[in-house]
């Protein structure tokens, strides 16, 4: 797998994930393509992870941490990575055997586009959902409609590793939503391209579940203001972002209210006049 000039940098970032990982590891080490390294970097895992990660050998690259949050280990994983493209693979969900062999050809074949993800399949609790309408992606400039809601999954993604040289690494100070901030400071300014077919199994429903985070709207809130300062975004943009940081920020504070978190909910009440 290993070689002087690799291709492909897959990170892992896992916390506490010793009872899932292994099927995520074993879906990359299965794919129809071999030029890559897999680095999984361990965010402080308290539970058996480095354990399930030592039968792997030197079959795996693995970085430990204290725990800093996903961001922070994300990041990691990117500076200490070899390859011009990075790939990254959450710790709960799968990869379809042919996902590198796909996106690296429609990387290399289309040498204006910097990043692209894949369709996906979902299962909850072990069990096939269908994805609402509201989900379904789309290939190229969608920055307004990623602003409701997360249009983009990391575990389908696949991008050259130049672009953060663009728009810098994930945000180690947001505790969710991470991923949110992500795509959008890229497709503000670049078009993320869909291979349209699903290549990636993402896995819901369990206990340990970042996104079943109470409050994501406050990462998204805090996301969005940062768009808007940054002098990145277009007119039209800027308006889009700016009416759909209000609505946040008054369904948030609708949420505190009921939450009888009174204070909380003026501050952002007052944030929305803000703008």
């Amino acid at each position: 797998m290993f070689n002087d000039n690799i291709l492909i940098s897959i990170i892992i970032p896992a916390y506490n994930r010793g009872w899932i990982i292994k099927e995520a590891i074993d879906s990359v080490l299965a794919q129809k393509f071999d030029n890559f390294e897999l680095i999984v970097v361990d965010d402080g895992s308290t539970d058996n992870t480095l354990e399930v990660l030592s039968t792997y050998r030197d079959k795996i690259k693995v970085i430990k941490q204290n725990n800093r949050g996903v961001s922070a280990a994300r990041n990691k994983g990117i500076i200490s990575s070899a390859g011009n493209y990075i790939a990254f693979l959450d710790s709960d969900d799968l990869w379809l055997p042919g996902k590198l062999k796909k996106q690296f050809e429609f990387l290399n074949d289309n040498p204006e586009a910097l990043i692209c993800q894949t369709e996906e399949i979902w299962l909850r609790n072990g069990k096939r959902v269908n994805q609402g309408k509201r989900h379904k992606k789309e290939s190229g400039m969608f920055f307004e409609k990623s602003l409701e809601l997360c249009m983009v999954s990391p575990s389908a993604v696949m991008m050259k590793k130049n672009l953060f040289n663009i728009v810098g690494l994930f945000d180690e100070t947001l505790l969710s939503c991470e991923d949110y901030d992500m795509w959008l400071r890229i497709n503000c300014q670049y078009p993320i391209f869909l291979i349209d077919t699903p290549l990636i199994v993402k896995r819901g429903g369990h206990f340990d579940q970042l996104s079943s985070m109470h409050s994501l709207d406050k990462y998204r809130i805090k996301s969005i203001i940062k768009l808007v300062n940054s002098n990145l975004l277009s007119e039209n943009q800027q308006k889009a972002a700016v009416k759909t940081l209000k609505k946040k920020c008054h369904v948030y504070a609708q949420g505190c209210q009921k939450r009888g978190r009174i204070d909380e909910a003026e501050e952002y009440i007052r944030l929305s006049e803000n703008f």
